[in-house]
C-alpha cells in the first residue's frame, strides 16, 4: 500500500508518497531496538543510493514518523574537519535528543571526541535515531573519521538504545565503508534507496498502466521530477511544461547529477552519450565517445569501471544455456538518465531559447523508437516480480538473449536462475506499439528466432508483453499486458 503524508516542515513541503518497502526496512530496525533484540543495545544501518534519489526525505520522513528523539547531520563537501566537527555539534544542539542540553559548548578536536560527545547526548533509558548524512564526505576529508567512528560505535554509541543511519550517495565510497578491511565492517547492514517503482509513480501521477509507464520511462521515478507531473496529465502536457523553462526538475535533474558525480570529465559524458543513444557494445562505444577516432581502451575501460561501481551503467549478458561472458552490453541503469540522455540533451539548447514547441515536436517523433527499446528493462524487472507463479513455480531469472550479429536478438528469456542457467522455462517477445496488437506476423518471427537460443527447443513455451492487447489467433503458452505489469509493483 502506498503512504501518504503532508510533512509540516518548511523544508519539505511536497507531500510524502511511496516509499513503504524502505520504511518498512528502516521500521524492522528500529524494532530491533524497541523489543531489545539487536545484538547490542543499539543498531546501525547503511543507506545509499543515487543522488536526487530520495534518501534523505526518505530518513527525516522516518525520523519525524517515529516519534522518538532523533538528529541528523549533513555533511559538506569540501568543508574542513574541524568545522565539520563544529557543525556536529551545532546539530546536537538543534536536536530533540535529551542530554542536547548536558553537551551544549563542548568543542572536540578530532572525530573520536565528537562522536563521544554525541554519545553523551543520546539516552540510556528510551530509544533514539542518529542520522549521520554524506558519510563519504566526512571520510574523504579526514582520514581519521572511519576508525573513529568504528572505535565511538563500539565502545559507546552501541551500547545505547541508538538507531544509527548512515548515509552516502557516492555508492562506490559506501560499499568501501563496510568492505573486509575497513574500520566498520560487519557492523551495519546495507539497504539500497531506488528511484520510486512503477506503482509508486502510478499513485503518485494518478494514471494507469499505459501511461504510468510512460510516466516511469521519463521521470525515472526521481521524486523532484515525479512531484512535477500534475495527477491526470497526459505525456504531451507534461513535456509541453516541462520544456517551457530550462531550470524544470525535467531538464534540469540530468545535468545536474552528471556535473556532480562527474565533474569536469568529457571522456566520462562522451561515454554516457555514446551509451544514452544506444550504443551498448564496448566497440561501438569507443568508436561514438571518441569522434574522428575510437576512444582507446585504456581511456575507456577504466571510465566503464567507474560508472559500473557507480552503478550509473548496467551489464547485460546473454541468458541461455551456453555462458558467454564476454558477449555483454551495456546500458545506463535508470531510465531518467537514459531519457535525458538519449532524447533530452539535444533539445536544451531549444528550451533554453524559449522553442520548446520545436523540442517538444523533436522528442514526440523520436518518443516511439526511444520507448520501444527503454521500455524493456523495466518490462523485464516486472515480469521477474510476478515470478514464481503457478505457471512458472521455478523461474528465478528473467533476462535477454543475442548472438554477436545482433541477429536474432530474444526481448525475454525465463530461466531458472542467472548466470549458471540449467533450464529455459519460456521465450518472449516484447511489443509496445501505439496502436497495433501482437499478431500472426509477431508470433512467427519468435518462434523462429527462439530456436537459435541455447538450450531452447521446440516445446520451449512461447510468452509475449504486449501494450496494445493481442490478436485472436495467436496462441502463446502466457501473456502480459501493461495492467499486469503495474500489478506486480502494487
Amino acid at each position: 500500500m502506498n503512504q501518504h503524508r503532508t510533512i509540516g516542515r518548511w523544508d519539505t513541503l511536497l507531500e510524502f508518497t511511496g516509499r513503504a518497502a524502505d520504511l518498512a526496512l528502516l521500521d524492522d530496525q528500529l524494532k530491533l531496538i524497541i523489543e531489545g533484540r539487536a545484538a547490542n543495545h543499539g543498531a546501525a544501518v547503511i543507506v545509499t543510493g543515487r543522488r536526487r534519489v530520495g534518501k534523505s526525505r526518505l530518513v527525516q520522513e522516518f525520523c519525524d514518523r517515529s516519534g522518538l528523539p532523533y538528529m541528523i547531520f549533513q555533511a559538506t563537501l569540501g568543508l574542513p574537519a574541524a568545522i565539520e566537527r563544529a557543525e556536529l555539534a551545532a546539530a546536537i544542539g538543534r536536536s530533540t535528543l535529551p542530554g542536547a542540553d548536558l553537551v551544549a559548548g563542548l568543542q572536540a578536536t578530532n572525530w573520536l571526541q565528537a562522536l563521544r560527545v554525541l554519545a553523551a547526548a543520546i539516552p540510556d533509558s528510551q530509544p533514539s535515531i542518529v542520522v549521520i548524512d554524506e558519510v563519504p564526505w566526512l571520510s574523504a576529508q579526514d582520514r581519521s573519521f572511519e576508525g573513529a567512528l568504528q572505535t565511538a560505535w563500539d565502545r559507546d554509541l552501541s551500547a545505547k538504545p541508538i538507531l544509527l543511519i548512515l548515509v552516502g550517495s557516492d555508492l562506490s565510497a559506501m560499499d568501501a565503508l563496510t568492505s573486509y578491511g575497513r574500520p566498520f565492517f560487519g557492523r551495519a547492514p546495507k539497504m539500497t534507496v531506488s528511484p520510486l517503482h512503477l506503482g509508486d509513480v502510478a499513485a503518485m501521477t494518478g494514471l494507469g498502466a499505459v501511461d504510468a509507464i510512460d510516466a516511469l520511462l521519463l521521470t525515472g521515478g526521481f521524486p523532484e521530477i515525479t512531484q512535477s507531473w500534475s495527477p491526470g496529465m497526459t505525456r504531451r502536457d507534461f513535456l509541453r511544461e516541462s520544456l517551457s523553462s530550462p531550470l524544470s526538475p525535467f531538464l534540469a535533474a540530468g545535468e545536474l547529477t552528471i556535473s556532480s558525480e562527474f565533474p569536469g570529465t568529457t571522456s566520462t559524458y562522451a561515454v554516457l552519450r555514446a551509451i544514452g543513444g544506444d550504443e551498448r557494445t564496448f566497440t561501438a562505444i569507443a568508436q561514438y565517445a571518441g569522434g574522428d577516432a575510437p576512444m582507446s581502451p585504456g581511456t575507456l575501460t577504466p571510465v566503464i569501471r567507474t560508472l559500473l561501481a557507480k552503478k550509473v551503467l548496467a551489464v547485460d549478458h546473454p541468458l541461455s544455456l551456453k555462458t558467454d561472458n564476454r558477449n555483454k552490453r551495456y546500458r545506463i541503469a535508470d531510465p531518467y538518465l537514459r531519457c535525458w540522455l538519449g532524447v533530452l540533451a539535444d533539445v536544451l539548447p531549444l528550451s533554453e531559447r524559449g522553442r520548446g514547441d520545436i523540442a517538444l515536436d523533436l522528442i514526440e517523433r523520436a518518443w516511439p523508437a526511444f520507448r520501444g527499446h527503454a521500455v524493456e528493462p523495466v518490462v523485464r524487472e516486472s515480469l521477474l516480480r510476478l515470478m514464481p507463479d503457478t505457471d512458472w513455480p521455478q523461474t528465478g531469472a528473467i533476462g535477454s538473449w543475442w548472438n554477436r550479429q545482433n541477429n536474432p536478438q530474444i526481448d525475454v528469456v525465463g530461466a531458472d536462475r542467472m548466470p549458471l542457467t540449467k533450464r529455459i522455462d519460456f521465450i518472449g517477445s516484447i511489443k509496445w506499439y501505439e496502436e497495433k496488437p501482437f499478431g500472426t506476423r509477431e508470433y512467427n518471427q519468435l518462434a523462429r528466432d527462439a530456436i537459435e537460443v541455447p538450450g531452447v527447443t521446440h516445446d520451449t513455451p512461447l510468452v509475449a508483453v504486449s501494450r496494445s492487447g493481442f490478436a485472436d489467433n495467436v496462441s502463446l503458452a502466457a501473456t502480459w499486458a501493461p495492467e499486469d505489469l503495474l500489478r506486480a509493483w502494487q
